[in-house]
């Protein structure tokens, strides 16, 4: 059990939410008091896969899961050391929920000897984080099919419209990279030879300019077409049946919930409403944010979390080392919301300390103790935390579209 924060710090919340903190506090009427009906865009899911659908929902109404990108690969100072994680160094506990990514899975960075050096790497440790009983969500920074350049590279707007023309080259080699990716998740089975499930956001940021799939380099039908062409791809006919989809719009000011629509594939094609806020030292529009996500969640009837954010090198508006990062940024504007996860962007490997690519707390960052601080809250999980994830949440049925 968890040590409760002390007094002091309780007060610091009622401070801020009776001066106008975005909170979502849910009414007696909006209450579930009898059997809740969630829908996934798989019909076929697996029972591992409806179970932590179902527990996203059920832990999102207590507190949030903390997760961490690539947090079991590699941290600032260490790389591939099995068991060991920046989090764990810290507070003694893994995450709650292990991000990774699956792009150099899908394309041709697969076929290289690092590749497979890499995706074994990945494989290993996704099945060490299922094992434990916690979360994994994975995004995909793909190549550019078109192209060759990386997923960075929009400098042409009919990536997509080759991508869906049928039949035609760029067509036939986007297919061989799901096809990649489900060989990928057909094989991801924990000690117990159950398929893991996967929170799967593919096409993250759509919202933005960077990527090949972007608003510049897409129209919505495009963008639209494309969220669904995959999705069918691979339930219908790879016949994956362990993924969780979930859209993932980046949201770094205040947002309404029409923007956090914006390019909406489809009830029955979306599973999880994610969202990317990179909103610097403003935990009111991160506040703000959080409370329209959670009000969307409980409408639509779908989990929800921020499956990205942070403040790279954790430095606060002087440029120093933010000691209280962590109650100050992510927790008090957490409290009273409802959304599953929140998971920091990942830490660099880079042993000599050169750069300051990091989100998230590390051996020797001052912020460990104001970590602990908001590890020890009673809202917040870590791995230890987890109920069963795997096993079916109480008064909670999930179907299929």
């Amino acid at each position: 059990m968890k040590d409760v924060l002390g007094f002091s710090f309780f007060l610091l919340l009622i401070v801020f939410f009776s001066c106008g903190g975005a909170g979502n506090e849910i009414s007696d009427e909006t209450e579930e008091k009898y059997n809740t009906v969630l829908f996934l865009a798989d019909r076929n899911a697996t029972y591992e896969t409806k179970a932590l659908y179902s527990n996203l929902w059920e832990i999102q109404k207590n507190g949030f899961m903390f997760g961490h990108h690539d947090d079991l690969w590699y941290g600032r100072k260490w790389y591939n050391e099995k068991g060991r994680s920046d989090t764990k160094d810290i507070c003694g506990d893994y995450p709650a929920v292990f991000s990774v990514d699956l792009g150099a899975v899908m394309d041709d960075r697969s076929l290289s000897e690092n590749g497979i050096k890499e995706n074994a790497i990945r494989k290993r440790v996704i099945v060490e984080s299922y094992d434990r009983g916690e979360v994994i969500t994975a995004c995909i920074h793909i190549n550019n099919p078109l192209t060759e350049g990386d997923s960075w590279d929009n400098s042409r707007n009919d990536v997509v419209k080759e991508i869906l023309n049928e039949g035609g080259s760029t067509n036939a080699k986007y297919k061989v990279w799901l096809d990649r990716l489900a060989a990928f998740a057909l094989q991801l089975r924990g000690s117990d030879g159950k398929l893991i499930p996967v929170i799967f956001r593919p096409y993250h940021e759509h919202t933005q300019n960077w990527s090949w799939w972007g608003r510049t380099c897409t129209t919505e039908k495009e963008y639209v077409h494309l969220w669904q062409y995959t999705i069918n791809y691979l339930k219908d006919t790879k016949g994956v049946h362990s993924f969780i989809y979930a859209i993932s719009p980046q949201m770094d000011s205040p947002k309404s919930k029409e923007e956090f629509l914006y390019r909406w594939p489809g009830n029955e094609y979306v599973d999880f409403i994610g969202m990317d806020c990179y909103h610097g030292l403003n935990p009111v529009t991160f506040s703000i944010n959080l409370s329209v996500l959670s009000k969307l969640s409980n409408e639509l009837k779908k989990p929800c979390g921020v499956t990205e954010t942070g403040v790279e090198g954790l430095l606060d508006s002087n440029g120093k080392p933010y000691t209280r990062y962590w109650t100050e940024q992510i927790l008090i504007p957490s409290v009273r919301q409802t959304v599953s996860m929140i998971v920091m962007w990942r830490n660099k490997f880079d042993p000599n300390e050169e750069g300051h690519h990091f989100y998230s707390v590390f051996e020797g960052h001052p912020s460990a103790s104001n970590f602990n601080a908001m590890y020890s809250h009673p809202g917040t999980y870590f791995s230890k935390d987890l109920p069963n994830m795997y096993k079916m949440a109480q008064e909670v049925t999930v179907q299929g579209h």
